[in-house]
């Protein structure tokens, strides 16, 4: 089965039971990593569904709420089909949600996606100042530094911090992606990081590239 929309509209509609049964049904088919990716995808779509009827007031903080932890737990569902094998590990990853931000859904979804592609990865949780990156950047010396953050004021802080990792000297050994609703080109830029994203799913890629390159 190629066409995954069923599942994209399942999730996007927060229909828990239909999501399991199709996801089951997937399992049950002995499916290859690749479909296992395609399968992801199409759940990272759902989840932009609940994320634009967020934002139109359909849905509440509720529904993203359970929509993260319904995407989430799909991920983990299918970590055996994608491979999460030590013997590929790509490196490590320090995350966090940035300091005056407390959304975490985004930053969680990343994570589960970046550990299903293989990234060992270190998650400081939310509202995280530059001294706890400049801490765990020194004591597991990873590849790659994400900061995410779904607040405008979020911007500042990720500028403020990627300062302090310069100030650090320690900027020229890490690449640094920001993810989150307000993170653009221009923002990318203003703060001073080598990449940005708004998808999870997209995020990983470009993570994936950076380690393969």
């Amino acid at each position: 089965m190629s066409d995954w929309k069923h599942l994209t509209t399942a999730l996007g509609d927060l229909e828990e039971d239909a999501v399991w049964e199709i996801l089951d049904k997937f399992l049950a088919s002995n499916p290859t990593a690749e479909e296992g990716q395609a399968v992801i995808a199409a759940c990272q779509e759902g989840m932009n569904i609940v994320g634009e009827r967020f934002e139109s007031g359909e849905y509440f903080v509720g529904d993203l709420i359970f929509a993260g932890e319904l995407l989430t737990s799909a991920v983990n569902k299918l970590k055996p089909v994608i491979g999460t094998s030590s013997e590929k590990k790509m490196g490590k990853i320090v995350l966090g949600t940035v300091h005056g931000d407390l959304h975490d859904i985004g930053k969680n979804i990343f994570k589960s996606l970046a550990e299903a592609a293989g990234f060992e990865v270190h998650d400081l949780g939310i509202d995280q100042p530059a001294d706890a990156f400049i801490e765990k950047i020194k004591e597991v010396n990873p590849v790659i530094v994400g900061m995410s953050g779904v607040l405008t004021l979020a911007i500042d802080s990720m500028k403020e911090i990627i300062e302090a990792i310069k100030q650090a000297g320690l900027r020229d050994g890490v690449k640094i992606i920001i993810g989150g609703n307000p993170v653009t080109k221009e923002a990318c830029a203003y703060v001073g990081a080598d990449a940005f994203t708004t998808s999870a799913a997209e995020g990983v890629k470009i993570c994936q590239g950076w380690v393969a390159s």
